[in-house]
């Protein structure tokens, strides 16, 4: 068997990054061109701009790249062993608990090199 894979050709991508760009622009401008009209309206059509130019986006090599990035990270999530609410919480008192301590004893250095400088001092 010999099978190719063709990997998927991405043209014009400078071209269809301006295009993403002027999609967005055109958003901004057109939402404050027809700020009279109701917000639910304007947000509509951010959406749909917005969608559009995440299409295009997705169609250039950076964009593939990114959307199989997200993909791959989404798989590695899901094999996450995260810890219960009893080893959270556990793991919580133990850092407060040497977050305390720490701090009372740079207090008490603290305190013992001010004195002993006053001593110096004078």
């Amino acid at each position: 068997m010999n099978a190719k894979v063709e990997a998927p050709s991405f043209r014009l991508d400078g071209l269809k990054w301006l295009l993403v760009i002027l999609l967005v622009a055109a958003g901004v401008v057109g939402n404050a061109y027809f700020s009279d009209y109701s917000l639910l309206y304007r947000v509509l059509g951010l959406v749909v701009v917005g969608a559009l130019a995440v299409f295009v986006a997705i169609n250039t090599a950076k964009g593939a790249a990114l959307w199989v990035l997200l993909r791959e990270s989404q798989t590695e999530v899901r094999k996450v062993v995260w810890p219960t609410r009893q080893e959270t919480n556990q793991t919580t008192l133990i850092v407060v608990a040497v977050v305390l301590l720490m701090a009372i004893l740079l207090w008490l250095l603290d305190g013992l090199l001010g004195w002993l400088a006053s001593l110096i001092i004078g």
